[in-house]
């Protein structure tokens, strides 16, 4: 078991998998189906919603400060994702981008990054090829199954609605790092 990581939160993984988990210093997320539950909303002739949990905004949050970075490739482009990005101080973002292999080859040109310290959480077949390419590959309770098939990682929580921030707290406890980043908070406060 990983130091720093809850029994519940390893339970049933492998050594491999947690040799894996510790390497990964980025991860990327596609947006609809695992940002999102995959639905979108269309106000009048060019108003799109979508809603966003707000635990995994969170999550992403609590990642960065912790020092992994969170990036964002998706193969739709929406106002409202670049919104939720510029909001949660993601500034590795693809949009519009079909080619999920080239897309996490775009973004990760600057060379920070090798593709085995890389995760990415994807839900559909497009998701595959971006999945091909990375150290570390999660998927939504909710995904389709031939990602289920593929993943390393399959959550207990749909897209949606808190999957990423179950991605996020495993990648952490295996780490290390989320014991420390709860505790700074339940014993940074005064007592009622």
């Amino acid at each position: 078991m990983a130091s720093g990581c809850r029994a519940s939160e390893a339970a049933g993984l492998s050594e491999d998998l947690l040799a894996k988990i510790r390497r990964i210093r980025l991860l990327l997320l596609d947006v609809d189906g695992v940002l999102t539950d995959g639905g979108i909303l269309y106000f009048g002739e060019s108003l799109e919603g979508k809603r966003f949990h707000v635990r995994d905004g969170a999550g992403i949050k609590l990642a960065q400060h912790a020092g992994l970075e969170v990036g964002i490739l998706t193969g739709r482009a929406s106002e409202v994702v670049a919104r939720r990005a510029e909001e949660l101080g993601i500034s590795r973002i693809l949009q519009g981008s079909l080619d999920k292999a080239g897309g996490v080859d775009i973004l990760l040109a600057d060379a920070r990054y090798a593709p085995g310290e890389v995760g990415f959480v994807g839900d559909d077949v497009l998701d595959l090829a971006a999945m091909r390419k990375v150290g570390f590959r999660a998927c939504p309770a909710d995904a389709h199954d031939s990602v289920r098939q593929r993943a390393d990682y399959v959550c207990r929580r749909p897209g949606g609605q808190g999957a990423v921030r179950e991605v996020i707290d495993l990648l952490l406890g295996v780490q290390g790092k989320l014991e420390r980043i709860e505790r700074t908070y339940w014993e940074g406060g005064e007592d009622a």
